[in-house]
């Protein structure tokens, strides 16, 4: 074995168990939003535009069916290459794109479609042009909004849900997140260089944040940790989307049988009760 591959069989050894989920959750062949829309939704019909600048083609928004139920469907994208990666921004949203969404939840409130949100995003845009549009209003008005819609909503994390990125669309009656998805309010990269300046801690700053879906449901974060196949989606991408379906099935049929008062005044309940403060010894 050479120099080099010895040095990083000791990384992977080294590697915490928070970081080897973010691994998984970043992984290169695992599906995007999009490709799980497009496999588990049918007769997906996009619309564009918030109304008030333009398009953002890092978020998408449209009617289509599941299990042949109308529904909203909202999905991060990211794109497969290069070009792609630059047209979607990275899958970093910026206010066009939670405006767009939030003008697309009030279509499916009125015509009382369901909302399903997946989302893959390290965080919302923090470019300058952004801040000038407004993203911080943008962010905040989906929190305010989304607690208040009048339909059932589900929000899924796929791959990473990060900050008020991931946020932005998930103030919703459930929140799920695959078995190796990670959420949290800040990359592990970043707050190594905050906490110790050197990137090299972020394995260490990964288990501090709390950021795997087993904490996140010990935190009471989310409402469900959703199985994936061994290793990742990635490696069985029908059986992954097939739990995932299973999952938005059953959710979607308790959320329906709720009466729509009963229904709000629960998601506000949860919500308020998840920012408590604790102490571990």
């Amino acid at each position: 074995m050479s120099e080099q591959e010895t040095e990083v069989s000791q990384q992977a050894k080294a590697a915490s168990p928070a970081w080897a989920r973010i691994e998984r959750a970043r992984h290169p062949q695992r599906p995007y939003p999009m490709e799980l829309i497009e496999r588990i939704f049918t007769d997906f019909s996009e619309i564009h535009g918030d109304r008030a600048f333009g398009d953002d083609e890092a978020v998408a928004c449209g009617m289509a069916r599941f299990d042949g139920e109308e529904v909203l469907v909202i999905g991060i994208r990211k794109g497969g290459t290069t070009k792609e990666r630059i047209k979607r921004n990275f899958g970093m949203p910026s206010p066009e794109g939670y405006r767009k969404a939030l003008r697309t939840m009030k279509i499916a409130e009125k015509f009382k479609r369901p909302v399903i949100a997946l989302i893959d995003v390290t965080a919302a845009y923090p470019g300058m042009g952004a801040e000038e549009r407004g993203q911080a209003e943008a962010i905040a008005r989906n929190l305010l909004e989304m607690s208040r819609l009048r339909v059932p909503t589900i929000s899924v994390i796929t791959g990473e849900g990060g900050s008020g990125g991931a946020l932005a669309l998930a103030v919703t009656d459930r929140v799920l997140i695959l078995e190796n998805a990670i959420y949290s309010v800040i990359p592990p990269e970043g707050a190594a260089a905050i906490m110790w300046r050197d990137i090299a801690h972020k394995d260490r700053a990964a288990e501090a944040l709390r950021v795997t879906a087993s904490d996140v449901m010990a935190l009471g974060c989310v409402d469900e940790v959703i199985a994936e196949p061994a290793g990742g989606i990635h490696e069985d991408r029908e059986a992954g989307m097939e739990m995932l379906a299973a999952a938005l099935r059953r959710h979607l049929a308790e959320l329906k049988a709720m009466p729509t008062v009963e229904l709000v005044a629960a998601r506000q309940r949860k919500f308020r009760n998840i920012a408590r403060f604790y102490k571990e010894t």
